[in-house]
């Protein structure tokens, strides 16, 4: 008989097995109180997009304006109000993703493609800030907070023998563009009336 392990609520539970009196065998169950590590990992993950994404609450809407005058048009402008909604729209999913997590030792699909979304995603604001050569929304935070927050929880799943696969950063780029544009998408539909308008120079 083996000790057997797991974690279903984010604290190990181990089934230790022992000799009764009567010469059979029986179970003792031991709750660690300590948090798996699985769970630290989503925790930290939730928390480096958190602080990432106050970043972009507050320069996004100046990052859209600059994209405005790139595209000739002012309809991809937002507000800080509807920048707002939108991110916090946004943190439901990640929120969502980390318990599923945390609950399931890291062998959630939606966390598993919401943490290597957001990894690759750090690429995504570097390459924006040098096609734009200038600073764009979420350029500080990313390299120095979420990406670091990513590779703790990807370090997890690989200590935990469930590496995330190219799968999961291809499934975790679609589902974060996709949750992106309903996200804003919600956001002007509620906000939209506030959406400030901007001069677009003629060339």
């Amino acid at each position: 008989m083996r000790t057997l392990c797991g974690a279903p609520n984010g604290h190990e539970i181990c089934a230790v097995p022992q000799k009764s009196s009567g010469g059979g065998h029986r179970y003792d169950f031991v709750v660690s109180i300590e948090p798996s590590g699985t769970r630290i990992a989503a925790v930290a993950l939730f928390a480096a997009w958190l602080v990432h994404d106050v970043e972009e609450v507050f320069t996004f809407p100046a990052t859209s304006r600059l994209l405005a005058a790139r595209l000739g048009t002012d309809r991809v402008v937002v507000s800080p109000a509807q920048s707002g909604l939108a991110i916090a729209l946004m943190g439901v999913l990640v929120g969502a993703a980390c318990v599923r997590g945390a609950r399931t030792q890291g062998k959630s699909r939606l966390y598993r493609a919401v943490l290597a979304g957001l990894e690759a995603h750090v690429v995504t604001h570097v390459a924006t800030s040098i096609s734009f050569k200038s600073y764009t929304a979420g350029l500080i935070t990313a390299p120095l907070v979420m990406l670091p927050g990513a590779r703790v929880a990807r370090a997890e799943l690989l200590r935990g023998g469930s590496p995330l696969l190219p799968s999961d950063t291809v499934h975790g780029g679609v589902l974060l563009f996709a949750a992106a544009i309903v996200s804003h998408f919600i956001s002007r539909l509620f906000l939209g009336a506030g959406c400030p308008r901007v001069r677009i120079p003629r060339t």
